[in-house]
């Protein structure tokens, strides 16, 4: 036997099925008692079975129904899933991908490859770019703000995201040109462990650690001479003479304005730039974006978890990378 059922009619039974009552289960399709019996009615022809088991005090499946209602219920949540799938698939063809980071990207001109890369695999998406405070570690994954974002690793709750590393820099120290470290071309970082530091906010989690080389201490902890959340608020404050911070080699031009240098420093595992995005989020252009910030090497792509060995999860304290 052939039947030829409609999407409705199988919607219909189920909300008949699961509620066991025409009224509320019509008052849950918005639709009339008398259309929602009618259409059980039809269905229970093509059948060849009654479905329900109706009385006066209440509503039953019959066997029949009992048989059909796990698959009906099957063919509509596929049917949601395709209908979502479609959804994302034409949003995706007229898309607009946000981008976040929160200091400038540069990197030697791998952020404007990238941008080229994408454009040409991608023509018809739009890239919009999203500044996000330094409070922020995920620049804007967390709040669902931004598709994708990039950061500087490690990340806060591992679990939920997934990276490619773009860039791997060494950390350098910046500090005023008058500190008495400054006449050194390399420092020891257990030169450093009495030194006052600029920190990240409280609120970047496991990066003010790293910023910080807390794991380089040996339990020691960082001494704050000042909390910094921008590039502007970091000069400030080493020109100041509040603290000395790690930063990105690839920052250096931000801090070194007039009165800063930058030196090598030894004893801490150098930083690392990715292209994040969220685990659970499968949108090819997410996806592709990814791919291209991977340089279409699949063996970049890892997920958080793991990525990080005990010697390389440092701590931070100063500007944000760029």
């Amino acid at each position: 036997m052939v039947m030829d059922v409609h999407g409705r009619d199988l919607r219909y039974f189920a909300a008949v099925a699961e509620e066991l009552h025409f009224t509320r289960a019509a008052e849950r399709l918005y639709v009339s008692q008398p259309a929602l019996s009618k259409q059980i009615r039809m269905l229970e022809k093509q059948v060849g079975a009654a479905l329900f088991v109706r009385d006066r005090r209440e509503v039953r499946l019959s066997a029949v129904g009992a048989a059909l209602l796990p698959h009906a219920q099957r063919i509509l949540a596929e049917w949601e899933a395709a209908q979502e799938a479609v959804a994302r698939a034409v949003a995706d063809q007229a898309a607009v991908l946000v981008v976040g980071m929160s200091t400038s990207p540069g990197r030697g001109g791998v952020l404007p490859a990238i941008r080229s890369r994408f454009t040409a695999a991608r023509p018809d998406a739009r890239l919009r770019l999203r500044q996000v405070p330094w409070h922020d570690s995920t620049a804007g994954l967390a709040d669902g703000t931004c598709d994708a974002a990039f950061v500087w690793l490690p990340l806060p709750d591992p679990e939920r995201y997934r990276w490619v590393v773009v860039a791997e820099e060494p950390r350098l120290l910046a500090m005023p040109d008058t500190h008495p470290l400054a006449d050194r071309e390399i420092i020891d970082f257990t030169d450093l462990l009495d030194e006052p530091f600029l920190a990240l906010p409280g609120s970047a989690g496991p990066l003010r650690d790293y910023w910080l080389a807390t794991d380089a201490r040996g339990g020691r902890p960082a001494r704050i001479g000042a909390e910094v959340a921008s590039t502007e608020e970091t000069y400030e404050a080493l020109v100041a003479g509040l603290g000395v911070v790690l930063l990105a080699a690839g920052n250096t031009p931000l801090i070194t304005l007039g009165g800063v240098v930058t030196r090598a420093v030894s004893g801490i595992a150098p930083s690392r730039f990715a292209l994040a995005w969220r685990a659970d989020d499968r949108r090819p252009l997410v996806q592709e974006y990814a791919r291209v910030c991977a340089g279409d090497r699949d063996d970049t792509y890892r997920p958080l978890r793991g990525a990080f060995s005990s010697s390389s999860m440092s701590s931070r304290g100063s500007p944000k990378p760029s």
